[in-house]
Order: C-alpha cells, then sequence, then structure tokens
C-alpha cells in the first residue's frame, strides 16, 4: 500500500555533493517523521538526520553543517542535501519513515502504518 523510493545515490569525488530523494508512493494521508539512515559495511545502520512532520531536524554529528534534510509534505518526499563529501560518508543510505497514515484500498478509511523502509541507494565517495 506505501513504499518508499529512493533515488539520487551514486559516485562522487571527495567535497563534492549529492541529493538523495525518497517519495513515499501509495495512497498516503500524512508521514509523521521522516529519516536518512546509512549504513557501511561492518558497521550498524546509524541515524544520518531526521526531520519531523513540522519541521524540527536532528543530524548525526559526523554530518552537521554538511549535510541538510528537508521534505516537501505535499509531495511526501523528504530529500537529503549532502555537501563536502568524504570517503567515510560511503554506505548505502536508506529512507525511513516512522509513523505512515495511509488510505486504505477501499477508500473510506485510514489507516496506521510503523516503520517503512526503502530499499536503499549506495553513495559511494572515492576518487
Amino acid at each position: 500500500q506505501v513504499q518508499l523510493v529512493e533515488s539520487g545515490g551514486g559516485l562522487v569525488q571527495p567535497g563534492g555533493s549529492l541529493r538523495l530523494s525518497c517519495a513515499a508512493s501509495g495512497s498516503v494521508f500524512t508521514i509523521n517523521a521522516m529519516g536518512w539512515y546509512r549504513q557501511a559495511p561492518g558497521k550498524q545502520r546509524e541515524l544520518v538526520a531526521a526531520i519531523t512532520n513540522g519541521g524540527s531536524t536532528n543530524y548525526a554529528d559526523s554530518v552537521k553543517g554538511r549535510f541538510t534534510i528537508s521534505r516537501d509534505n505535499a509531495k511526501n518526499t523528504v530529500y537529503l542535501q549532502m555537501n563536502s563529501l568524504k570517503p567515510e560518508d560511503t554506505a548505502v543510505y536508506y529512507c525511513n519513515a516512522d509513523e505512515v497514515y495511509y488510505v486504505d484500498y477501499d477508500g473510506d478509511h485510514l489507516r496506521r502504518g510503523m516503520d517503512y523502509w526503502g530499499k536503499g541507494t549506495l553513495v559511494t565517495v572515492s576518487s
């Protein structure tokens, strides 16, 4: 019923920029918080940035001042602008929506789903 579709990953040189997008598809009514997580080989998945429905943001210390998270509620889309990229930013980036309200198949009922994840998009920072 609801899926998160990510785009924007790829190969970029150190110091470069990249913008990730994540759109929630389906009959979405509203989404609470959305965020970006990343996981590098041999490491646990970590929160990179999160944003509430009201626009409050939170960032991992490692990306503060370099990354910016934003969202377009009308499009049910969250973005991650990544600047001054470093090799240590290399990871698979995952989009998350913690709480989603969506219209049921019959179109008459509003339902709530929790903890949606995208499939991930690979970001590689290398020369």
